[in-house]
């Protein structure tokens, strides 16, 4: 494992590149640390020209939105013959995929808000939203960090908040607000690490809430009744699962003031940031910062293994094993 050369792939092209490079900036420093041979290469158009002549080993995607979240960087990856770190092309481009991730959670009977497709007009989006009702939320349907994503409260609002998501999609997702909790799953493998629920300062959890320390509470683990927390995780795998997911994901939830659970989306390359909710999560289930990027070097390089890897790794944040037997499964 240490005598390969891991490529950190970070920045991209997408309205993240600057979450990914802090990203993949936390990675890298935690894998030379722990004694990788780790390099950063820094993602663009010309990027496959940039792999080859790094000659990496592997690669530890820490890309987030389009070209590195959705299946594209995988699917040059695998066409190159690189190991990759999390789910593959189809998973990818699901999950990342607002609109397919919807249909396939209704398909295994998993609960979502109901919702709408729009083009990126916005008027013509307000003609056939007929009783749809609000508030209701508007994002596009391919996009992450809750980019383009505005709450409606009214008619007048709706077509500037259609146009504004079309900047970043032609298809656009309207989508029942549910009021409640709002609750993260961390899922390494098949198996919940925990999870968190998110109190934003603001009207809801955007990009500003997710990135600037002190702008959102988080409560660990949520406050949630026992009966309720379990079955939060059971959707969340479920969901992964669904997806065809694998390596570390995070799933977000609603959790309604009735007590119901709504799926919101499936993210494949969770954010790495020290403001990140995967790292919290683990954090909380007693994995160090360093050990989770392990474990998911460890799912892209031995996939023979990767299933025992992940187990035994995410068991801890239910019996608590010792840091050894967790340390024990990474290498």
């Amino acid at each position: 494992m240490k005598n390969r050369t891991i490529g950190v792939l970070m920045g991209g092209m997408s309205s993240e590149r600057e979450v990914s490079l802090r990203s993949g900036e936390a990675v890298l420093a935690a894998l030379t640390q722990r004694g990788y041979r780790a390099l950063p290469i820094y993602v663009d158009r010309d990027v496959d020209r940039v792999l080859r002549q790094s000659a990496i080993d592997v690669a530890f995607i820490a890309l987030h939105g389009r070209y590195g979240e959705d299946g594209c960087v995988q699917g040059l990856l695998e066409v190159m013959g690189i190991p990759y770190t999390g789910s593959d092309v189809l998973a990818s481009a699901l999950a990342m995929h607002k609109v397919k991730s919807k249909e396939l959670f209704r398909l295994h009977n998993l609960p979502t808000a109901p919702y709408y497709v729009a083009s990126d007009d916005g008027e013509l989006a307000v003609t056939t939203h007929g009783d749809f009702g609000y508030p209701c939320v508007v994002k596009p349907a391919r996009e992450g960090s809750s980019v383009g994503v505005t709450i409606v409260h009214s008619e007048r609002e709706l077509a500037a908040a259609i146009e504004a998501a079309g900047c970043f999609d032609r298809e656009v997702l309207v989508e029942r607000y549910i009021a409640g909790q709002e609750v993260s799953v961390a899922v390494l493998g098949d198996r919940p690490l925990g999870a968190v629920e998110i109190a934003p300062k603001t009207d809801f959890y955007d990009y500003g809430a997710k990135y600037t320390r002190g702008q959102t509470n988080y409560f660990l683990p949520p406050r949630l009744s026992p009966e309720r927390y379990r079955g939060v995780l059971a959707m969340a795998a479920r969901a992964t699962a669904a997806l065809g997911c694998r390596g570390a994901t995070r799933v977000d939830l609603i959790v309604s003031e009735a007590g119901n659970e709504y799926l919101l989306e499936v993210n494949t390359v969770p954010g790495m940031t020290p403001t990140s909710l995967l790292p919290k999560i683990a954090a909380a289930a007693g994995i160090e910062f360093g050990e989770l990027c392990e474990a998911q070097l460890y799912a892209a390089t031995l996939p023979l293994h990767r299933a025992r890897g992940e187990r035994r790794i995410a068991q801890r944040g239910f019996d608590g094993d010792d840091r050894r037997e967790a340390s024990a499964a990474t290498h």
